[in-house]
């Protein structure tokens, strides 16, 4: 083996010498802002359908040709109102038919009667036996019945005359009329002549999921469920075009038990209708508000989720980050109300959280909370 020479040794030294040490890259610069709290609202949206109040099918009582159509659809129309009249030519033969068979059997009681009168002091003075007279009022008493019967078959026939002219059992509005003047309807039809609605004040009726219903519940005081459907604040309806309703409604009721079809429960809300602006058939959204006294609040952009849990990276006083679930109370279009997960004052990464990890050191650039909201309000 070759020695190397003096020389040669200190070259080598000095090369080695010059080459850089390995040095670890910089911490990745990210924006980072604390945690603020103020007093919020959050609200939950529930599809709904609108109903009024009442809600009365119009239906024939008796069959035969629609006559007349008194009524235009979409109009109101009072209690008592004419709406159809049927054809009425054959219930008025049944009613002077049934008058007549009335009026006869009238007449045979009044017979019977009289023959009872005559045969009683003949009786008595034992002219004749009291067979013939027990037999007369036999014969009063069948005469009797049979008046019974006509005055029944008479009021039969004219309560059917009656039923020939419809009219409104309530005040509403009208619905759809399927049928035109001539159409043949009867007591069979399975559509009926239209339908009276009373929208004064509008039911929405709307369902809530298990879940959501375990957190309503969770969210007011009380000790049954009608306790604490009085505590719930007012809800807003939101139209089909997304406008707010103008007048707000009340939560009164909630049914018994879950539907299992549909997973949920079903709620109904009540508001009132002035002008009759909402009309049966219509949807919308039940938006039930809450007030919170206090919330965290955190951009949703400085969030992330893993297996159904929100998630942001908090930043130690080492400037590591350390990944902290966070339970969502509400939200707005850019932030989260949150109520535990991190602490007021306490800061997280604002963005660029995709690439982070557990204990990763980074170099915090602070942003004001209060800028960040000026910029993008909470509404």
């Amino acid at each position: 083996m070759r020695l190397f020479s003096p020389l040669s040794l200190l070259v080598l030294l000095y090369s080695c010498a010059q080459k850089p040490a390995a040095t670890a890259p910089p911490p990745v610069q990210l924006p980072v802002i604390s945690v603020v709290s103020a007093p919020a609202n959050t609200h939950q949206d529930f599809s709904a359908n609108l109903e009024g109040t009442l809600n009365v099918d119009i239906r024939p009582q008796v069959d035969g040709y629609l006559e007349k159509i008194y009524v235009d659809e979409g109009a109101y129309v009072k209690a008592g109102q004419p709406l159809f009249k049927i054809n009425d030519r054959v219930y008025a033969e049944q009613s002077n038919n049934t008058r007549s068979g009335l009026a006869a059997a009238e007449a045979n009681m009044q017979k019977a009667q009289v023959e009872i009168e005559r045969l009683a002091p003949l009786v008595k003075n034992n002219v004749v036996s009291d067979l013939q007279l027990k037999t007369a009022q036999a014969e009063y008493e069948a005469a009797k019945a049979t008046v019974s019967r006509a005055k029944a078959m008479a009021g039969s026939a004219n309560i059917n005359m009656g039923f020939t002219l419809i009219t409104a059992p309530v005040s509403g509005y009208v619905g759809r009329i399927p049928f035109k003047t001539g159409s043949l309807v009867g007591k069979g039809e399975a559509a009926p002549l239209t339908v009276l609605s009373d929208v004064n004040e509008i039911y929405a009726y709307f369902t809530m999921s298990e879940t959501d219903f375990i957190a309503f519940k969770n969210k007011y005081t009380g000790n049954t469920i009608a306790e604490k459907i009085r505590q719930v604040p007012q809800v807003e309806l939101i139209m089909a075009d997304n406008s707010v309703y103008a007048q707000k409604g009340r939560i009164e009721i909630v049914e018994g038990q879950f539907d299992k079809t549909m997973g949920g429960i079903s709620f109904r809300a009540i508001f009132p209708n002035p002008g009759a602006a909402l009309r049966t058939g219509s949807t919308g959204k039940v938006r039930i508000t809450q007030s919170l006294p206090s919330a965290l609040i955190i951009p949703q952009e400085a969030t992330f989720e893993m297996q159904d849990q929100v998630f942001v990276y908090a930043v130690t006083d080492s400037n590591k980050v350390t990944r902290k679930a966070i339970h969502v109370l509400g939200k707005t279009s850019s932030y989260y109300y949150v109520d535990n997960g991190v602490p007021a004052g306490g800061k997280i990464v604002l963005a660029g959280t995709g690439n982070l990890q557990e204990g990763a050191v980074i170099t915090p650039q602070l942003l004001s909370a209060d800028s960040l909201l000026k910029a993008n309000p909470l509404n």
